[in-house]
């Protein structure tokens, strides 16, 4: 039998298929291939409340006395998993919805999981009421909200006490954050200041040695730790911690990386950099 005549393999079908697939995408594609177009984010929550999705994020929200929730949208599905039997006894206004209606708020892109609410921001603490806790995060104008949020779950994870950031050039709570913080936020105190070398001076002041993260340190991470309490400090990506910083910190050091790539994001350098210093510090 000649070549012209001999049939069609499975492979040879499947790629017709897939160019017939790609040629009718083009074209404007049949049915089955046309793609529905995102749902852009309804109006912001009304002022001085903010919205937050997730089944871990809202769960944490609901068991944590300190959140104070105004209402919320909910499937049947995510209620089921939230283990909520009757969203009329819930101590807040809650209401059974489909997911197209909380894509209407969140915009489409928004993993929510089939639940939302509104509630009240936590309120920030002081420094001065920074308690007994032994390990502390200090960011240094770290800004995208993932990797805030990623931060946070990670210091909650290594029982960090407090997250300190500054009052300005720091994301604000809000549904991408606590997203990315799967429940974390729920559970760390959050510590706002003005100037972060004065932050960093009365850490000096309550025994804090304060462990600069720079990919040029001096000297390697578990080599520097030392004395009962420390506070890792944490620059942006990109530009790291700011000169003023680095002046101010007790010590500079360095994550020692023998691969190719010698730095890492900052959410992960943070979970390694807890890691290490929990080991330190031995519980």
């Amino acid at each position: 039998m000649s070549d012209d005549k001999k049939s069609k393999t499975p492979k040879d079908t499947h790629y017709a298929r897939l160019r017939r697939t790609f040629r009718d995408q083009k074209a404007g594609g049949p049915p089955a291939f046309r793609t529905r177009p995102p749902t852009p984010p309804g109006e912001a929550a009304a002022e001085g409340l903010i919205r937050l999705y997730g089944l871990h994020t809202v769960r944490e929200a609901i068991d944590n006395p300190r959140r104070r929730i105004k209402s919320m949208l909910v499937t049947r599905n995510a209620a089921e998993r939230l283990e909520i039997g009757n969203v009329a006894a819930l101590p807040f206004p809650a209401e059974i919805v489909e997911p197209r209606d909380i894509d209407r708020i969140t915009g489409s892109d928004a993993v929510h999981q089939g639940v939302l609410i509104e509630a009240e921001p936590l309120r920030p603490k002081r420094l001065d009421a920074l308690g007994d806790t032994k390990l502390v995060l200090v960011l240094d104008q770290v800004t995208d909200p993932h990797n805030v949020g990623a931060i946070m779950r990670s210091a909650v994870a290594f029982g960090a006490g407090a997250l300190i950031t500054t009052a300005r050039h720091s994301p604000q709570e809000s549904g991408v954050l606590a997203k990315a913080a799967s429940g974390a936020l729920e559970h760390i105190d959050q510590i706002e200041v003005k100037n972060l070398a004065d932050a960093i001076g009365q850490l000096h002041e309550a025994d804090f040695q304060t462990i600069g993260l720079d990919s040029d340190g001096p000297a390697e991470l578990e080599t520097s730790f030392s004395g009962g309490k420390i506070a890792l400090v944490l620059g942006a990506e990109g530009k790291g911690l700011r000169q003023r910083t680095r002046e101010t910190v007790t010590t500079l050091a360095r994550l020692d990386m023998p691969g190719a790539i010698r730095s890492l994001n900052v959410s992960n350098a943070a979970a390694v950099s807890l890691y290490a210093a929990k080991r330190f510090l031995g519980s």
